[in-house]
């Protein structure tokens, strides 16, 4: 118990000495939903997108991967965007998108929680060395999170970074393991009929079934190789 309440401890310490990390948190919390409720508000905008143009394409793909990497937006609502706009052109656009959206995100939350590591090390070097562990698995470890469909992206984005996991395995393993859930959303963009259907879509009994899956699937991933590599 006294290692939980250190830990519990930490955080409040840790977003004292570093105030501008507390906005980003909040920022990456509360921002995907404000972002949802606007998109879902106005949506009529996003019928006048060209999506015959190669420049909307493109101007697409540069716009969606900055409103998921600036956590505007979260990457489910954007992958329905893209299937319902694009259609099966879209899915590149998503993939590629996603990716450019995991180096913005991974970055800022460099940028603004660059001191955890450092913090953990003076105030609790335990969980530290608990955390270098499983540098064994972190590839593994990254895959489970990025499948689970309770782990918003902006806020895995901002661990990773601010845990110091290097780039290349963020990329490596997280977007394949972000691909099943992307695809999911993007599949139910383009089978509406219209936007606020393909919003509705998700909440399709499948769609719920496979979503459950998912989640079973990364807690199963994230459980056993946690502990395995504890050792």
């Amino acid at each position: 118990m006294t290692k939980k309440g250190s830990i519990f401890n930490f955080f409040p310490d840790y977003l004292k000495i570093y105030p501008l990390a507390t906005l980003s948190w909040l920022w990456v919390v509360v921002c995907p939903a404000l972002g949802s409720a606007w998109i879902l508000k106005n949506y009529q905008l996003l019928l006048a997108f060209d999506s015959l143009s190669w420049i909307a394409y493109l101007l697409f793909i540069l716009i969606a991967s900055l409103v998921m990497g600036l956590a505007l937006l979260p990457t489910t609502l954007s992958a329905v965007i893209s299937g319902f706009l694009l259609g099966w052109t879209g899915l590149p656009a998503i993939i590629l998108a996603y990716s450019m959206a995991n180096v913005i995100g991974y970055f800022l939350g460099k940028l603004f929680n660059s001191g955890l590591i450092e913090l953990l090390e003076a105030k609790n070097p335990e969980f530290l060395n608990e955390l270098e562990k499983r540098k064994s698995n972190e590839g593994k470890l990254i895959f489970f999170i990025r499948i689970s469909p309770v782990i918003p992206f902006a806020i895995s984005n901002f661990s990773f970074a601010s845990l110091q996991v290097p780039l290349r395995q963020v990329l490596i393993y997280g977007i394949p393991g972000m691909l099943p859930r992307t695809i999911l959303a993007f599949l139910a963009g383009i089978l509406a009929n219209d936007f606020l259907g393909a919003r509705e879509k998700l909440n399709d009994p499948i769609q719920i079934g496979f979503v459950l899956l998912f989640l079973l699937i990364s807690i199963w991933g994230i459980w056993v190789n946690w502990k395995k590599s504890k050792a």
